[in-house]
């Protein structure tokens, strides 16, 4: 049942290799302590005190609380997965509780920075350099990939999955199909919806109709990969000084700002694809910081 479940997070779930990798790791790591501490179960016989004692192990080789979590919640989907499969009557890791998270604020880029690179502005540049983005189709692609990311907050994957059947010019919207098949519409300002007929154009002249019909291709005229997002954005982003440097520093980038600029948490929450708001109200810290540096700049008694 493992590669069934497997292939469930991949095609149902929509889940990256990577998070897949993870599940199938945590999942056989309990296999083996079921194989070495209750020869007689399976994991399909595991029970709530089985797994316990495995949280209790890794708790005692000091395991971070997010690894932790992460295992627990693997083995909660899996066994979710084979009551609803009938092959078990019930969840034995649904009552398993892991420590608390201590609370992080996601990591942002300034607007500044943002506007100054997709804008090619030398100043982020040495004197000697070119700017950020040739002026071919590679060059060109590469710009648009960050204004995708940056004006939807869309995931790697949903930027990579993208065809150009989603997009509609006339009602200047994207479908973006998320975690889960879970679909949500994105308006599109002008300026990306002309950058996006440019390169359609440019794409058609440079590979003709590809069999995948993505918007986003590599050099090979195939799908892009997820690697290729990754670096694209630590290099373009690697003159601004920022604690990390990824695609999903995007994501958090297009809700902060559009937080910070007044949008209310629901229709931030749409628009990310989160399942609730609990995953969307971590945006407002970024706000009420704000506001504390603004009273604290202003306030005549801060």
């Amino acid at each position: 049942m493992q590669e069934e479940f497997l292939s469930y997070l991949k095609y149902e779930k929509r889940y990256s290799e990577k998070s897949i990798l993870s599940y199938k790791i945590d999942i056989l790591q309990f296999s083996d302590f079921l194989l070495n501490e209750f020869p007689d179960s399976t994991l399909e016989k595991a029970t709530y005190n089985q797994i316990r004692s495995w949280v209790i192990e890794l708790s005692v080789q000091e395991l971070q609380p997010s690894s932790l979590k992460r295992k627990v919640s693997a083995l909660k989907s899996f066994y979710k997965f084979l009551l609803k499969k009938e092959i078990i009557k019930n969840n034995p890791a649904d009552k398993i509780i892991t420590p608390k998270l201590k609370e992080r604020l996601p990591k942002y880029f300034e607007q500044k920075s943002i506007h100054q690179l997709l804008n090619d502005d030398k100043t982020l540049s040495t004197n000697k350099q070119p700017p950020p983005f040739e002026s071919t189709f590679e060059g060109k692609q590469d710009k648009l990939i960050i204004e995708m990311l940056y004006q939807t907050g869309m995931r790697k994957q949903e930027l990579i999955d993208l065809k150009w059947e989603v997009v509609d010019f006339e009602l200047k919207q994207i479908k973006i199909t998320g975690k889960g098949n879970k679909q949500r519409l994105m308006p599109c300002s002008d300026n990306l919806l002309r950058q996006l007929a440019e390169h359609r154009q440019e794409q058609e002249n440079k590979f003709g109709m590809t069999v995948s019909n993505c918007i986003f291709l590599t050099k090979d005229g195939q799908q892009l990969y997820p690697n290729y997002v990754y670096r694209l954005i630590k290099e373009k982003f690697r003159n601004v000084i920022a604690e990390k440097k990824s695609p999903h520093v995007l994501r958090h980038s297009f809700a902060t700002h559009i937080s910070n600029n007044g949008a209310k948490l629901s229709d931030i929450k749409e628009l990310m694809g989160h399942a609730s708001l609990a995953s969307t109200q971590v945006y407002t810290h970024n706000t009420i910081e704000q506001l504390k540096e603004i009273y604290k700049n202003a306030h005549p008694k801060a």
